[in-house]
C-alpha cells in the first residue's frame, strides 16, 4: 500500500486529503453530543431491588441522586423493566441518557470507567462448616444442596466441580413486582432447606444484611477459568457520547469514597483491583 501512495499523482493526493478531512468531521460529528442535558434522565427498572425502584430506594437510586445534585440537575427517570428490549426502549430510543449499572464491555452500550468492582457470594450460615469456603472446588461442598439462580455463570463452574447433582436452582427471569428469588434463597438457607446459596454480589449482600440470622457472605474471587464470577459495574450510555462519558468519568474520580459508602451501606461486596474487600472508611 506504501508503494502505491508514493505512485500516487499531486492532484490524486489533494483529493485523498480532502476525503480523510471529510471523513474525519463526520467521525466528530458522530461522537458529539447532541442530547438535551437540562435534566439527569436515567434509565432504570422499577422494582428492581437493592439496584432501583419507583421509590428511590435502591443503591442505584442513591448513585443517581449524587451524580444528580453534583451536576446540578433535576433527576428524571424512564421506568422499564431490565428484560428483553430495556436498551432499545430507553438509551436507543434516547428517552433517557444513563443506566446506573451495566457490565463493563456489555454491549451495546459505551461504558464509562468502572465506578465499583464485585462478585458473585457464596452465602451460608454463620458459624457453619462451610462459613470458610472460598472456591466451588472445596470438597466440603461436594454432596451438599446448593441454591444457584438457573442459567447464572456459577452454574458452570458448579458443574464442572460435580455439584449440580443436588443443587436447588431458583429462577433468573422473573417480574420482580412479585417473585424474588434471592429472598427465597435466603429464607431456603435460613430454614436449613438448602446448605448455602450463590448469589451476584450486590444481590447476596443486601439481603444477607437484612437477613434474621447471621449469615456469611464470601466472594467467589479463586474460581479459575471462565466464566468469570468477578465483574466491574460502569455508567453505560450511548455508544458516541464521548463528552458524556468524559464527564462521568470526573464524577466517578471525585465521587469514589461517596459512591464507595452508598454501597458498603447496602451491604454490596466491592472489591479492589487485587480482588480484596474494600473496608468501609474509618
Amino acid at each position: 500500500m506504501a508503494a502505491g501512495l508514493r505512485r500516487t499523482s499531486g492532484a490524486c493526493a489533494l483529493a485523498l486529503a480532502a476525503l480523510c478531512a471529510l471523513a474525519l468531521q463526520g467521525a466528530q460529528a458522530q461522537v458529539s453530543d447532541l442530547v438535551d442535558r437540562s435534566t439527569l434522565r436515567v434509565c432504570a427498572d422499577p422494582a428492581n431491588m437493592p439496584f432501583t425502584n419507583e421509590a428511590g430506594a435502591g443503591f442505584e437510586n442513591k448513585v443517581a441522586e449524587l451524580l444528580a445534585d453534583k451536576l446540578g440537575l433535576t433527576l428524571d427517570y424512564t421506568w422499564f423493566p431490565q428484560a428483553t428490549g430495556f436498551y432499545r426502549m430507553t438509551l436507543g430510543a434516547k428517552r433517557c441518557d444513563i443506566v446506573m449499572g451495566y457490565v463493563a464491555g456489555g454491549d451495546p452500550v459505551l461504558n464509562t470507567n468502572p465506578y465499583y468492582r464485585s462478585a458473585w457470594v457464596l452465602i451460608t450460615p454463620k458459624g457453619s462448616d462451610l462459613a470458610d469456603v472460598t472456591t466451588l472446588e472445596d470438597p466440603r461442598l461436594k454432596g451438599r444442596h446448593i441454591g444457584v439462580v438457573a442459567g447464572s455463570p456459577p452454574g458452570d463452574l458448579m458443574a464442572r466441580n460435580g455439584l449440580m447433582g443436588m443443587a436447588r436452582p431458583y429462577a433468573l427471569m422473573v417480574d420482580r413486582r412479585f417473585e424474588s428469588p434471592a429472598e427465597a434463597m435466603i429464607a431456603d438457607i435460613n430454614d436449613g432447606a438448602i446448605d448455602a446459596g450463590i448469589l451476584w454480589g450486590p444481590i447476596g449482600g443486601y439481603y444477607a444484611k437484612k437477613s434474621e440470622k447471621p449469615l456469611a457472605v464470601i466472594p467467589l474471587v479463586k474460581e479459575k477459568g471462565d466464566p468469570a464470577l468477578v465483574y466491574r459495574i460502569t455508567f453505560g450510555i450511548r455508544p458516541g457520547e464521548l463528552n458524556w462519558k468524559h464527564q462521568l468519568n470526573q464524577f466517578i474520580a471525585a465521587e469514589q469514597g461517596a459512591i464507595d459508602k452508598i454501597l458498603l451501606d447496602y451491604g454490596v461486596p466491592l472489591l479492589d483491583a487485587q480482588n480484596r474487600p474494600v473496608q468501609p472508611a474509618p
